[in-house]
């Protein structure tokens, strides 16, 4: 990565494995200051160990995209420590695979609340901050079926598809203010999402 990144301030959420994991390491090897959160402490630890060494720096603050009632209290934290957050990558969610018949309520509500509420409460969080910095990039990953619907992921399609909505509104009403909006859609990419992918049951 390039020069550009040194010194900037990321912020990466789903930062212990897969994705995120992988931006963690690219930014501090390309000297950023990178907060690496996620719900998996021990698997934040061990990024970080891997991460010694490396040009730029990474802490980690953990915590869990399904509570985010202390949220801003959360972010006030992290600004009073890093200063300011120039890019926030929401890489962070849970995927499903059930047939939309045999998936429960609670399971769509909570499929939602992770990878919809829980993002977009740490972005209204974070927003504020950036504005008053006289910018930021704020990114989200979607999916191919953030686009298209796609068998066993209803509620995970549909979690998406609601991101691409929320972020395309913030860019159109936040571009004077200087905020960078990017929505990700990856192809296939062989990470630990897909085997922790909640079934009909909800595991």
């Amino acid at each position: 990565m390039k020069d550009i990144f040194t010194g900037k301030v990321v912020w990466i959420t789903g930062a212990s494995s897969g994705i995120g994991e992988a931006l963690v390491k690219a930014f501090a090897e390309s000297g950023s200051r990178v907060i690496a959160s996620s719900n998996d402490s021990a698997g934040l630890e061990r990024v970080k160990e891997e991460c010694s060494g490396m040009k730029g720096s990474v802490s980690s603050v953990t915590f869990d995209l399904s509570d985010t009632s202390d949220i801003r209290t959360l972010v006030d934290n992290v600004i009073q420590k890093e200063g300011r957050v120039d890019m926030l990558l929401n890489i962070g969610g849970i995927s499903q695979r059930a047939l939309l018949k045999d998936t429960p309520l609670w399971l769509d509500r909570r499929i939602m609340e992770i990878n919809y509420f829980g993002t977009i409460a740490l972005t209204k969080a974070v927003l504020p901050h950036m504005i008053a910095a006289g910018g930021g990039h704020i990114a989200a990953t979607s999916s191919i079926s953030g686009r298209f619907g796609f068998p066993l992921r209803s509620a995970y399609s549909a979690s998406k598809q609601a991101l691409h909505g929320f972020f395309e509104t913030l860019l159109l009403e936040h571009h004077t203010d200087n905020i960078r909006v990017s929505v990700i859609i990856p192809g296939r990419v062989q990470t630990a999402i897909s085997l922790h992918a909640l079934t009909a049951a909800g595991r």
